[in-house]
């Protein structure tokens, strides 16, 4: 039996993947701080309660798995902005040393949850490759790219098996607001809460936006395979216009919508849509989950909640 353990496995992302690996016969250890309610329904998993920033936490954790799944993230895009230096300080520095350790017990794979939606930046590409240049534009992007780099430098100098998945716009049931990353959470949120969507420029953004249970099978189908190269985009390659997703809100919850512009921030990038015919060579058609269908899924599970 495969060992796995799933670093933020409480997570939007690292929850799911919890179901999905047990599902799929792994025996799973879950790391987390667990200070929200369980985002995984199996009950067949280890559930081991720790501190990333505390070596001792992770080593104890990292030790005799066979593979580690590094779904953990202290910042999101917003608060990274607003401290260019944090993701240096936190996600950087730390997942360095979680390679040291995952090199020391020298694990089979290491699994890191990149960026697809921000790595690229704004090149005006109709779609990104994996081998296009990454030339991010925030603090977030540019420390998940960094951490990429150490992967590299961890495979040559230690041997250290790694795959980057460049994850593109997620979006899905068990996705929460607060961390302010999302347009589909965030919108779906301030709804029920009666406020205004705040919709930054005039609309024509385009994202690819992909439904949760597609990004974990995505990623399910790399962990069953033999993964030949290091990074893959896992996205819909579809791209979606923040008006578009707008209008699919409104129908989903029957009401026009209260929409407040804003001017777009410097950073933000006009279209980023992810080209996925690396992974369709090795693995087979990505699943797709129609967009409304995905927000009606979200609006229904908050309406539950």
């Amino acid at each position: 039996m495969v060992r796995s353990l799933v670093i933020g496995g409480n997570g939007f992302l690292g929850g799911p993947l919890v179901d999905a690996l047990v599902g799929r016969g792994h025996d799973v250890t879950v790391f987390d701080r667990f200070r929200s309610p369980r985002n995984f329904d199996t009950r067949d998993a280890t559930i081991l309660a720790g501190d990333f920033f505390d070596r001792s936490d992770l080593a104890a954790a990292v030790r005799g798995q066979d593979l580690v799944f590094h779904f953990l993230s202290t910042t999101a895009p917003a608060t990274s902005e607003n401290d260019p230096s944090l993701d240096l300080r936190t996600n950087v520095g730390q997942t360095v040393e979680l390679l040291g350790l995952c090199a020391d017990a020298e694990i089979e794979r290491f699994y890191f949850a990149s960026t697809g939606g921000a790595i690229y930046g704004d090149q005006g590409l109709e779609r990104y490759r994996e081998t296009d240049p990454a030339l991010p534009r925030s603090p977030y992007a540019i420390g998940k790219l960094t951490i990429e780099h150490y992967l590299r430098y961890f495979r040559v100098k230690r041997g250290l098996d790694a795959v980057s998945l460049r994850i593109s716009n997620p979006y899905g049931p068990g996705q929460h607001p607060g961390r302010r990353q999302g347009l589909i959470p965030i919108a779906l949120a301030n709804i029920a809460a009666g406020d205004a969507i705040v919709r930054y420029g005039d609309g024509s953004m385009v994202r690819d936006y992909l439904y949760i249970d597609d990004a974990i099978e995505m990623i399910a189908r790399i962990v069953a395979g033999d993964p030949a190269h290091s990074v893959y985009n896992i996205g819909s390659g579809v791209g979606h216009t923040v008006s578009e997703v707008l209008d699919a809100i409104a129908r989903v919850v029957g009401r026009p919508l209260d929409v407040a512009p804003r001017p777009v921030p410097s950073t933000f990038v006009e279209t980023v849509v992810l080209e996925t015919a690396r992974y369709r060579s090795e693995f087979g058609a990505p699943p797709t989950t129609p967009l409304e269908r995905g927000i009606a899924s979200t609006w229904e599970q908050l309406g539950r909640r």
